[in-house]
């Protein structure tokens, strides 16, 4: 701790025998640093908040939702500092007066698209910036100019979002119009055409549709018919069956045992007409008419023949043969339409196969014209649409600015810090002062104490004797000493007057 404290008191011993070139590097360091602040150009900042508010009424209701009015702002933000814009601010404010060619205007453009800032600091709060520091103008006139650029660009802004849709909306519309009138003009074209190739080939497309849809509903007919006509020679042969097993006429049962001759041929008849009515083997009337008719047949094989009955038309036989009379006029009516059919896609094959482009022609006219006039459809639909949310935001004020914090006008410079300049100056002269004073100590050989001496030499020390002043010398001494002080007061003193003049001037900005 000794040895510590022995170092401190050599170190400051050093760069107190050596004041005055510290003093003089102080002044040295602080003389050119105050300079260089002194030529930095004072920067002025003004700042100015806009809200924005959308309807979102109306504009929902046409196709305007929320996304797309946030895209817009966005784009409005992204191009207000393009350089069409900057130029506005420098025609319409005070940097126009030191604008005489194109290229001065090119250089104040870029100026200011360095001081310029806009951001967002919500969807719907913009918030812009702008500073001044140009060298001809005074430190008032910079903080006018600064308020000035950030109400142009206010006015810019509010101009670019009224305007700008309209202008976007009017261009949008003639585009459109341009494309429906064309469109339409060849939707006449395309009609005239297919009706001039209809008149032209009325042989070869009769009726409605093409000759390839005519045959293709053609052949979905006649696959129908020929169902119809299996089904209905299905049911004919059941008839036939039917037929065959049901005797003409019933024996009437007399007197005696021809009895059973007649309950056996009315049994039948009684099995065949539920089997008209479509009861199959397994229906259980249809088994029990079938053991009965058993029964009595074991019965009529008994009696004698010619039993003493006589014969009646059968009901039933009568029925099945009407039946298969419906069933036969059926088959024959179908097979007449198939027949016409067949003829009607022979000659329709044949009149394909003498011009087989021209179905193929007149479903390509057909489909382009489809085409075409879906695109109008789509086209039309667009332009009333646009034009409906033109007049939305034309006349209901759907976009609503509104000023929260007007621009700005600066007291004070943003930039530099000055006063804050001014004392690190201070601070770092007389650091590089005492640095100096204390480097040069450390580059001389001379020994301060005697331990010094003793511990470089390697030779013990016997003692030190002390420097001895005369009265003059002391007086001299003190001489030095008011010098010295009085010349450091004055380095305090010119940092007063500097932060002093500052002020002042800040004061007068205001």
């Amino acid at each position: 701790m000794n040895g510590l404290y022995d170092e401190i008191k050599i170190a400051v011993y050093s760069v107190w025998n050596r004041r005055w070139l510290a003093l003089a590097v102080a002044w040295a360091l602080c003389l050119l640093g105050w300079l260089v602040v002194a030529l930095i150009p004072n920067s002025y900042e003004s700042k100015a908040r806009i809200s924005v508010e959308m309807q979102s009424i109306l504009s929902d209701k046409v196709g305007v939702d929320a996304r797309e009015r946030k895209k817009n702002m966005e784009r409005v933000q992204e191009t207000l500092a393009s350089t069409i814009n900057l130029e506005k601010v420098v025609r319409g404010t005070a940097l126009n007066q030191s604008v005489s060619t194109d290229r001065e205007l090119a250089n104040k453009v870029e100026m200011l698209r360095k001081n310029i800032e806009i951001k967002s600091e919500k969807d719907n709060l913009f918030e812009i910036t702008a500073k001044s520091s140009a060298t001809n103008l005074s430190d008032a006139e910079n903080a006018v100019l600064a308020r000035d650029i950030v109400q142009k660009m206010i006015d810019i802004f509010v101009e670019e979002n009224l305007s700008g849709d309209r202008v976007e909306t009017s261009q949008t519309i003639k585009f459109l119009d341009a494309q429906l009138a064309q469109r339409e003009k060849d939707l006449q074209e395309l009609e005239q055409k297919r009706v001039q190739f209809e008149t032209e080939n009325l042989g070869l497309l009769p009726g409605v549709g093409s000759i390839s849809q005519r045959m293709e509903a053609a052949r979905a007919e006649l696959a129908q018919i020929d169902s119809q006509i299996s089904q209905a020679s299905a049911s004919l042969a059941a008839l036939n069956g039917q037929l065959s097993g049901t005797p003409s006429t019933l024996a009437t049962p007399g007197v005696g045992a021809g009895g059973a001759r007649g309950q056996l041929a009315q049994a039948q008849a009684n099995l065949a007409s539920a089997r008209a009515r479509g009861w199959t083997d397994s229906h259980p009337d249809v088994i029990s008419m079938k053991n009965e008719i058993a029964a009595l047949r074991r019965q009529a094989a008994k009696e004698p023949a010619g039993g003493g009955g006589y014969q009646t038309p059968n009901p039933a036989y009568s029925s099945l043969q009407s039946m298969r009379a419906e069933r036969q006029a059926s088959i024959a009516a179908l097979q007449a339409r198939k027949n016409a059919l067949q003829a009607d896609m022979a000659q329709l094959a044949s009149k394909q196969t003498m011009e087989p482009g021209v179905a193929a022609e007149m479903s390509r006219i057909n489909r382009d014209y489809e085409v075409l006039k879906s695109q109008y459809d789509q086209l039309l639909t667009d332009r009333e649409q646009i034009k409906l949310r033109g007049q939305v935001e034309s006349e209901t004020d759907s976009v609503q600015f509104r000023v929260i914090d007007p621009p700005s006008s600066p007291r004070s410079p943003a930039a530099p810090n000055r006063p804050l300049l001014l004392a690190v100056v201070l601070i770092a002269g007389i650091g590089g002062g005492v640095g100096t004073a204390f480097a040069l100590g450390q580059l001389q050989t001379t020994y301060p104490t005697a331990d010094k001496l003793e511990k470089a030499s390697g030779l013990p020390v016997i003692g030190s004797v002390s420097q001895i002043l005369t009265n003059a010398q002391r007086a001299i001494q003190k001489k030095k000493l008011r010098i010295f002080y009085g010349t450091s007061g004055a380095l305090f003193g010119v940092f007063g007057m500097l932060m002093i003049v500052e002020f002042i001037q800040r004061g007068m900005v205001a």
